[in-house]
């Protein structure tokens, strides 16, 4: 039985709002909402393009969060984020073209795949190493967001995720510093994949301005939020929310 109109609005308020905590935090938002907005009916395609909305919106905010806190973007974030901006434009593209069963099953292995990278992940004490950003590591980082932005394209789902530990590996910078970083990467490379998506005809737009108001309201608080806590409760939330909605979108076809 379908769900109420009005119950998929709450639903996608509720969704956005504690996504955009987690996609501030560290990551791997797009993991609950993407799969919601399929699961609300939406073809995967246009459940991809509408969750973009959301993401764009949502990182303005954090953008105008980590400022109030005295974190204001950088020209190295800049640079990167015009990196990601062509890569996106790639993987854009190739979501657009590919077929919704395929998409389906794409997603439902990257969502596993993800969780277990974020759980099992190797820590690293960026506090106690010297930030590089410059010469061979600056060269090196606009080429690895090229490929990022393909990535986020593409697909959105746990890109985060890559950008802090791209930022963390590469650079050295800390989590504070990369969550800031992130955000701004996030917002010019989401604007050239939105208007791929705008230009295909993609959209839900009721859908994402909706999610896009859970987004914004999560980006701002957690940006503002120590970016320490609750990762714990976080990640468990996501592996079992991540794991059902996987077998879901890999048997439901």
């Amino acid at each position: 039985m379908e769900m109420p109109d009005i119950l998929n609005l709450i639903i996608l308020v509720a969704i956005g709002l504690f996504a955009g905590v987690i996609n501030t935090i560290a990551g791997g938002g797009s993991l609950l909402t993407l799969p919601m907005l399929i699961f609300l009916g939406l073809p995967p395609g246009v459940a991809n393009g509408t969750n973009r909305i959301g993401i764009f919106i949502q990182s303005i905010f954090s953008i105008a969060g980590f400022k109030s806190k005295g974190i204001n973007p950088s020209k190295f974030s800049l640079y990167l984020g015009i990196s990601a901006l062509v890569g996106s434009l790639i993987g854009a593209k190739i979501a657009i073209d590919i077929k919704g069963e395929l998409f389906n099953r794409i997603l439902a292995i990257l969502m596993v795949f993800i969780v277990l990278f974020m759980v099992f992940k190797p820590k690293i004490d960026t506090e106690k190493l010297q930030e590089r950003f410059e010469g061979k590591y600056l060269w090196l980082s606009i080429l690895c967001f090229f490929f990022i932005g393909i990535y986020g394209g593409f697909i959105q789902a746990g890109v985060g995720i890559f950008i802090l530990l791209a930022l963390s590996s590469i650079n050295r910078f800390s989590l504070v510093k990369s969550n800031a970083i992130k955000v701004v990467v996030v917002l010019i490379y989401t604007l050239a994949a939105l208007a791929v998506f705008m230009y295909n005809d993609q959209i839900n737009y009721l859908y994402g301005i909706v999610l896009a108001a859970g987004n914004a309201a999560g980006g701002w608080f957690a940006s503002r939020w120590s970016v320490k806590k609750g990762d714990g409760l976080v990640k468990i939330f996501l592996i079992i929310m991540v794991v059902a909605m996987a077998i879901k979108l890999w048997l439901d076809q």
